[in-house]
């Protein structure tokens, strides 16, 4: 079945294509990327906000580094797939590959952070509240752009269908003495 709506202009196809047995293949269509960036920072900057929201709430249950860990991993499987569905439509809900990459980006950022706040406290063993927001919302908003443009060109990358196409040779077609044009 065709869709009734159809793609809005300056999306980049992906290349792959949706749709049932015996209907002509559609191309889904991604979002170019500003468009993506913009759905990349919705979807994590709700789900963040979400998560730490949650934390304290799962804490008043178990100890705060568990209920901590916890949401971490939920929140990452849900951006993932939030990622791949809506900020890289890809048409498809992400793999198990493609669910690993992610939490590899997502701990990278993690890293960056960390070691972000940990060369401050080198530099200046007692920073102020304000110095350590700024090199902390510094160093997540680089790691943010780094993780993105992972996900973009690595993880949720366009690739082309695994589908192989075997072409034959075409037979030529008998002509009927009875029915050729001389006769």
């Amino acid at each position: 079945m065709k869709s009734l709506l159809s793609p809005k202009p300056g999306l980049a196809t992906t290349g792959e294509t949706t749709g049932t047995i015996g209907e002509k293949p559609e191309e889904t269509v991604a979002p170019g990327a500003l468009a993506s960036f913009v759905r990349f920072v919705v979807c994590g900057g709700g789900v963040g906000v979400l998560s730490s929201a949650a934390v304290p709430v799962l804490a008043a249950l178990m100890p705060w580094v568990a209920a901590n860990a916890l949401i971490t991993i939920v929140s990452t499987v849900l951006c993932t797939e939030l990622h791949a569905l809506f900020t890289f439509g890809t048409g498809r809900r992400p793999g198990l590959r493609e669910h690993w990459q992610s939490a590899g980006s997502a701990t990278a950022a993690y890293a960056a952070t960390s070691a972000a706040i940990l060369v401050l406290h080198t530099v200046q063993p007692s920073p102020g509240m304000l110095t350590e927001q700024i090199v902390y919302l510094s160093a997540s908003a680089l790691a943010g752009i780094g993780r993105f443009l992972v996900l973009r060109l690595f993880v949720f990358a366009a690739r082309a269908p695994h589908t192989a196409t075997i072409q034959l040779p075409a037979l030529p077609t008998p002509v009927s003495p009875a029915f050729s044009p001389a006769a």
